[in-house]
């Protein structure tokens, strides 16, 4: 099985937040959809045949692009490899974009799952966020999609910021709670370099992030909704009982994926791509029929460290006995030899040779994973 994703490079406004490939200027969207279409046809053998369990529409913002324009990419997926049935197709999509009329287009389309960017519900953060959709629209837009029959639905929220007291973040998670929200996955603000947020906090305009009450709500957000009956199954994500993404479940379980669109990653399992992130050169690129990528082969300690990293990240576990059966005993042994700090401290649990992150351990999860990082000889 496999995965595909497709990076829609457009938005209405830059969140001040946002460090991922994108542009406000819609000047280029016909030419993209040709291209996405071409590289679609171009990657046919790269999944080397692969069935196709999931698509992600992500980006940028895939709901910019009309029910139509999403449904040809689909279209074209489908005619150049074998999608499962029963497919989890999901589409990122902004409240201010989810009107009527566009809910009920998309649900003549074979998407089956929406991501919807609420980030908070009161008015003077997402100002302060620079996003464009406002706090009722986030409210009527995940009513909206349930109306219209779609079940499966994640929300994304934000925590750790200034303007956000734990009494608000409180309610942000309860009204999800109460929206009956299956899926919600949530992320602590960070500053990215170049991004509008590092400037403002260069120049003193913002203060600094609080690490402090990063870690407080991150704690608040697992113990809220582990009570309301979400599994926490990734550091950043959690659902009810039977509502996991498969689509980025996969990415942690070490799955193929094929990215398609400027700034989009692939994985084989034995190399990584990634696509040049600048819309015209992508476009350019593609027309000659060539993929505008860099790739990267990786050795043995690349895959370790990537199974390292993406595994301690989610509640299956590091499974130590799977590096030794995979890569040899000499791997395994250097890594059960790092840990030793971490059940002092007791970040981690050992069970039986699997390997999984205490409560207090998962707000440390990238440092304990780098810490656990093998070099090459």
């Amino acid at each position: 099985m496999a995965g595909i994703y497709i990076h829609i490079p457009f938005c209405k406004k830059a969140c001040h937040y946002c460090d991922f490939h994108f542009s406000t200027s819609p000047q280029y969207k016909d030419q993209m959809l040709n291209a996405l279409r071409s590289e679609i046809i171009l990657r046919k053998n790269y999944l080397d045949k692969e069935k196709i369990e999931t698509i992600y529409f992500g980006g940028g913002t895939p709901s910019l692009m009309s029910a139509d324009e999403l449904q040809i990419l689909i279209g074209q997926i489908t005619d150049q490899f074998d999608v499962l049935s029963d497919a989890e197709i999901s589409l990122e999509a902004n409240p201010d974009d989810l009107n009527p009329q566009y809910v009920r287009e998309i649900k003549g389309t074979l998407i089956n799952r929406f991501s919807i960017g609420v980030q908070s519900f009161f008015e003077e953060d997402l100002k302060w966020m620079n996003r464009a959709h406002t706090a009722s629209e986030a409210q009527s837009a995940i009513k909206r999609v349930q109306d219209a029959g779609f079940e499966n639905i994640t929300a994304d929220l934000i925590y750790g910021f200034p303007l956000l007291s734990n009494e608000k973040w409180e309610f942000n998670i309860q009204q999800l709670i109460e929206y009956h929200v299956p899926h919600i996955s949530s992320y602590s603000i960070t500053v990215e370099p170049k991004t509008a947020l590092a400037a403002f906090i260069n120049k003193g305009k913002q203060p600094i992030m609080d690490e402090g009450q990063s870690a407080s709500q991150f704690l608040m957000l697992i113990d809220h909704l582990t009570e309301s009956g979400f599994e926490h199954y990734e550091i950043s994500n959690f659902a009810k009982p039977g509502m996991h993404s498969r689509h980025n479940s996969n990415y942690w379980d070490g799955v193929n994926y094929l990215g398609i669109g400027p700034s989009a990653h692939s994985f084989n399992g034995k190399s990584r791509q990634w696509n040049i992130s600048n819309n015209s050169k992508y476009i350019d690129g593609i027309e000659l029929k060539k993929i505008p990528a860099e790739t990267e082969i990786l050795s043995t300690e690349n895959k370790i460290n990537e199974y390292i990293m993406t595994s301690l990240r989610t509640s299956k576990g590091m499974n130590l006995k799977s590096i030794k059966e995979n890569f040899g005993s000499d791997y395994s042994n250097e890594i059960y030899n790092g840990l030793e700090p971490f059940l002092e401290k007791e970040w981690i649990n050992i069970n039986e040779q699997l390997v999984t992150l205490t409560r207090e351990g998962k707000l440390f999860a990238d440092h304990i994973a780098s810490e656990l990082f093998l070099s090459a000889n």
